[in-house]
């Protein structure tokens, strides 16, 4: 072949090479069918990081301040520490104390608690006319502000509402149990009622503002919480009544284990007991008591602000009763640096006790505390 010839065979293959790799692609109908879908390669992300936003984490509470020094040193006696022969001495104690009205069985039993109207209550309370008589005329007194007399408890419940009237039955039904007959003792019971029976209406109150769940059992499990301390100041020796009464209650419980074995929250809870009241009932009145000792981190963050509004309600009616706060005018809880509220102080970042400071600072329960202070000092 001449050279000419080979010179034009090489453009050709040339000439088709340089068509193949330059021809364009995927641009008429067949490349559109038959070209493969382009698969983009997994990036090295963690799936959870591009499928879901993270789940905020919960507000940690504030790190407790280090206990103070009386707090530090105290160490809290349960029932079940005492040996064979201290605690049967201790139930023959509590024995001696009289039960109160079968009725208050009923009063505070969960179903009843749950499902009774103002009928099923009034039957129940008529069942009782002595505790009826008072309870109608404790409610009749001008610290409520009725603007017509009441006859009946089913009046009353309208008037007050069932948490109301539920815990002055049983305020009433308790006193049947408690009838001292020395005069200092009788002295320091009528103190103790009257701390109850603020702590009792500052329980609905407080509760209602800060819409927390069963306000109803709160507001019982507030007065309940007084039963120990009624127990204690039977069986204290009475010359040191005056003493344990104006103490703080910290005081109060070390001077209690020091003279009975076991401090007024557990000698209450051990006293319930013999009354076959409900068992988780006393439990959550039992752990109302130990808020004392309790810190915030270790408390059941569902129960703990009904634990810890509980717990500020008793200390405060004690207080008020005393004369030691003649009203709640510039309280507020924060500030309370006592050892008593040590723990109670770091309750307060639970969100559901956020407007606590505001609702005690409330007209409605500012005045409240004045009227029922003045009512009782009539």
């Amino acid at each position: 072949m001449s050279s000419l010839a080979l010179w034009i065979a090489a453009a050709l293959v040339v000439a088709v090479a340089s068509w193949w790799f330059l021809r364009p692609v995927g641009r008429g109908p067949a490349a559109q069918t038959t070209r493969p879908p382009r698969v983009t390669p997994p990036r090295s992300v963690a799936p959870s990081a591009r499928t879901a936003s993270p789940t905020p984490a919960p507000a940690a509470a504030p790190p407790e301040p280090p206990l103070p020094p009386e707090l530090a040193s105290f160490r809290w006696r349960a029932e079940t520490e005492l040996d064979a022969e201290h605690r049967a001495s201790m139930v023959a104690a509590v024995r001696g104390i009289p039960r109160p009205p079968r009725s208050m069985q009923q009063l505070l039993s969960p179903e009843f608690v749950a499902t009774a109207g103002s009928a099923e209550l009034s039957d129940l309370v008529m069942g009782e006319p002595l505790i009826a008589a008072r309870v109608i005329s404790t409610v009749n007194a001008p610290f409520y502000g009725l603007h017509r007399p009441v006859t009946n408890i089913g009046q009353a419940v309208t008037f007050l509402g069932m948490n109301s009237v539920r815990g002055i039955c049983l305020q009433y039904m308790l006193a049947e149990a408690f009838k001292p007959t020395l005069a200092n003792t009788q002295k320091a019971f009528d103190i103790i009622w009257k701390a109850s029976a603020i702590a009792s209406e500052l329980a609905v109150r407080l509760g209602k503002a800060l819409n927390l769940p069963e306000q109803g059992s709160l507001s019982t499990q507030v007065v309940l919480s007084f039963v120990g301390q009624l127990a204690t100041a039977s069986l204290i020796p009475p010359s040191e009544l005056e003493r344990w009464l104006a103490s703080g209650r910290l005081e109060r419980a070390r001077l209690e284990q020091d003279r009975l074995g076991l401090n007024a929250s557990e000698i209450g809870a051990l006293l319930m007991k013999t009354w076959e009241l409900p068992a988780s009932l006393v439990d959550e009145v039992s752990a109302l008591g130990r808020q004392l000792v309790t810190p915030y981190l270790k408390t059941d963050p569902v129960r703990a602000p009904r634990l810890a509004l509980g717990y500020l309600c008793a200390r405060l009616g004690e207080r008020l009763a005393l004369g030691q706060m003649r009203s709640l005018e510039g309280y507020e809880v924060g500030q309370d640096q006592g050892a008593d509220t040590h723990h109670l102080r770091t309750s307060l970042s639970h969100p559901a006790l956020a407007r606590l400071e505001q609702a005690l600072a409330s007209p409605e329960v500012q005045t409240a505390v004045l009227q029922m202070l003045d009512e009782r000092r009539g």
